[in-house]
């Protein structure tokens, strides 16, 4: 999550507006304090497709990219 706010200069209080949650929650995800739970994920990228389409696209290669690449290996 950092690195995509970072990278498209979304702040941590703007995604928490879109998610309607309390800015703190928002930084213990963008710190690695907490994990959003799969739900939350599915929120997020949501709120980022509003913010961003690309940074929503960048979130779930970051975040699910080496997960689908580990199946499709599986499957070989």
């Amino acid at each position: 999550m950092k690195q995509v706010l970072q990278t498209y200069d979304i702040s941590q209080n703007q995604l928490a507006v879109k998610l309607e949650v309390d800015r703190a929650t928002v930084y213990k995800w963008f710190h690695e304090k907490r994990e959003p739970t799969s739900e939350t994920i599915v929120d997020i990228t949501k709120a980022l497709k509003q913010i961003q389409f690309e940074a929503a696209e960048n979130f779930i290669q970051l975040y699910l990219g080496d997960l689908l690449k580990e199946d499709s290996s599986l499957e070989q």
